[in-house]
Parts: structure tokens; sequence; C-alpha cells
């Protein structure tokens, strides 16, 4: 299985890389957020977090690209390692694809409140220095797509999930793996996402993420299921200073994230799975 969605997700990628010389749109951006109760399992303290970003998304003639880095710096409750308590660095690596069926067989997918069908592959990857995981995640989709008939755009994706991690923590049993790649049980998961327009000036957007448990994790412990779902009120501000549409936007973030990971309450005793947390938020488009 694992095989198979590598191979759709490569030929969505190549499919992808070649549309890229046509696209009809694009939008790039660097953002910033920031916020003081960002949560990590096993840890029981809430966390300081800036996190700068790099996004990409864009359209042609038979669907859609979008990627997003993040680049995360912790406070020192999260430190990087035992003898570094500057703070854990990550980065996150996020790429999909959504390849529009209709679009592609030149027949238009239309029903009820759906406006398109699709099929989307990609990948997560990422990297992260701290004191007790060290995470090396590996993560591939591939699933249908709904796309919904409203103002803005809004996607309903179930995705099947191909994921491995090599960790090598400071702590026993995770430094016991010895960073060989361990692999989850393939498993699916509900992605909303969406951007709506509120009116000239006001965006609503964000994802949702329920994940469903994945297997035993790397010592055996069984995992559970997840729910991240992050949201954005985004207001043009650069519109007031003549600029562009939606050149300068600043606003509000929530993320909430509950069994983060895929760790419940019970796995590390109720500290750092469920996350409730506020953000400032700044954009520049380009």
């Amino acid at each position: 299985m694992s095989k198979t969605i590598r191979a759709a997700c490569c030929a969505a990628l190549a499919l992808a890389a070649g549309a890229a010389q046509a696209v009809d749109w694009a939008d790039n951006a660097l953002s910033w957020r920031y916020g003081t109760r960002f949560a990590e399992p096993f840890n029981p303290d809430h966390i300081n977090k800036h996190v700068l970003a790099f996004t990409h998304a864009s359209g042609y003639k038979y669907g859609s690209n979008y990627f997003n880095l993040d680049v995360l710096k912790s406070d020192s409750k999260d430190p990087r390692s035992l003898t570094d308590s500057t703070g854990a660095l990550e980065a996150y690596l996020l790429y999909r694809h959504t390849l529009d069926l209709g679009k592609l067989s030149g027949k238009e997918l239309r029903f009820g409140p759906v406006r398109g069908v699709g099929l989307t592959g990609g990948f997560d990857f990422n990297f992260k220095e701290d004191v007790g995981y060290n995470s090396r995640k590996r993560m591939w989709v591939l699933g249908p797509t709904l796309m919904l008939d409203v103002p803005g755009f809004l996607n309903a994706s179930l995705l099947l999930i191909h994921e491995s991690n090599a960790p090598h923590g400071a702590f026993p049993p995770i430094s016991n793996v010895g960073g060989r790649r361990y692999t989850f049980e393939n498993h699916p998961m509900l992605n909303l996402s969406w951007g709506i327009p509120i009116n000239e000036r006001w965006a609503f957007e964000g994802y949702a993420n329920f994940i469903a448990e994945k297997g035993p994790d790397e010592v055996g412990n069984p995992t559970s299921a997840e729910t991240n779902i992050d949201m954005q009120l985004m207001y043009d501000v650069g519109a007031h200073f003549g600029q562009k549409k939606n050149r300068f936007r600043v606003g509000l973030e929530y993320q909430f994230w509950n069994n983060k990971f895929g760790n419940s309450r019970a796995s590390t005793g109720g500290r750092g799975q469920r996350a409730s947390t506020p953000m400032v938020r700044a954009e520049y488009h380009f």
C-alpha cells in the first residue's frame, strides 16, 4: 500500500511540475505568528513560539498546488538539548497537489453543494531539535477531495496516510529506537481547508484535520485519534495605504490540538497532549 501511495504522489508531483510553466494564478506569502500557549507531549508547561513561514499556492488548467514551510522557535520551556536551553528549533514542510478530475476529463463533476471532485496527493516532512524526541517525520497522503460551492473555497478530503519517524531522544525508551525509521500503521485523515471572504477587507481561513489512531508507537504504546484545528481571521490592512489587495494582512489565529501526534491524556499523564493556542499573525503577499 505504501508503494502505491508513493507512486501516486510522485505522479501527482510530476504533473504539478509540468504544469508549473503554465499557472493561471499564483500567490506567495511570508508570514509571522506568535503565541504563548503552545504545548508539546510530556511537557507540562505552556510554551512561547515564534513561527516564520513561506507559503505558495497556485492553480493551473488541471488543478492546484499548495506548499508551506514553517520554521518554529520555542522558548526555554521547550529546550533544544540537555546543554542548550535557548529553545527547540523545528522546520515543518507540507505539500499538496489536487488534480481536478472534471477538468482532466473535460466533463463537469458538479452535484448538490459540490462544484468539483479532485484527487489530492502530497507529503509532510519535519525536523526538530529538542531535548526529548527529535522528530524526523515523513508522511505521504493520497485520497479524494470534494470542492464545495462557496465564496472562496472549501475543500473536504479523505486521505490515507503512510507515516514514519526516526526519533533519537535523550531519554529511554525513545533512545532505544536508535535512529531507525519506525513506520506506523496506515490510517485515514479527514481534512477540511477553507478560505472564505467575509467582505472586501476581512477573510476567514484555516484547516481542520481529524486523524484516526495509527497503531502502536515506537515503543509499543497505543496511539489515539487526533484533532488539529487551525483558523484565522485576517484583515487587509495594506488597502488603507494604497497597496494591492491583500498585500499586507494582519489578524488573529487560534489552534486547538487534541492528542497531539497521537499521544493521549493517559499516555502523557495529561502533560502537553492538548493545546489551545491563540496567536497574532501578520502576512506579506507577493
